[in-house]
């Protein structure tokens, strides 16, 4: 599956979640905003990069759920690869942590799954966030 797939399959499932933007940004990038704040974006190579506070990011590549941004290592930026259609959940995972720390709601990064199987493999789509 070509990584641009995997790619738009992100996005089909980040823009469904309410005040989630999906706007295409420079270099073939996808950016996901929610109030006007980037939670973040996927390269057309497959690479999703997203943003958070230094704490989550290393709770984050400590647990081996993302990894140091390629180019700012030291920042709160994380990057994680979509290799296949397995690794569409568990990048939705990173979204959702990031998407329900902007808006204001509390979560444990410990208990978002790791990794998981969803029906999106088929077409379907992963279950949005609670509201």
């Amino acid at each position: 599956m070509a990584t641009i797939d995997l790619s738009q399959r992100l996005a089909d499932v980040l823009r469904q979640w309410d005040g989630v933007e999906v706007t295409p940004a420079h270099h073939g990038t996808i950016a996901f905003r929610v109030q006007h704040r980037e939670i973040g974006h996927v390269h057309a190579s497959g690479v999703a990069d997203l943003p958070f506070p230094l704490r989550t990011r290393r709770e984050l590549v400590s647990a081996g759920r993302a990894t140091e941004h390629r180019t700012m290592p030291h920042s709160g930026w994380v990057s994680f690869r979509l290799r296949s259609e397995h690794d569409v959940p568990a990048a939705v995972a990173l979204f959702r942590l990031n998407y329900e720390r902007v808006r204001g709601l509390s979560i444990r990064v410990d208990l978002l799954p790791l990794s998981g199987r969803a029906t999106i493999v088929g077409g379907g789509t992963l279950p949005a966030p609670e509201s």
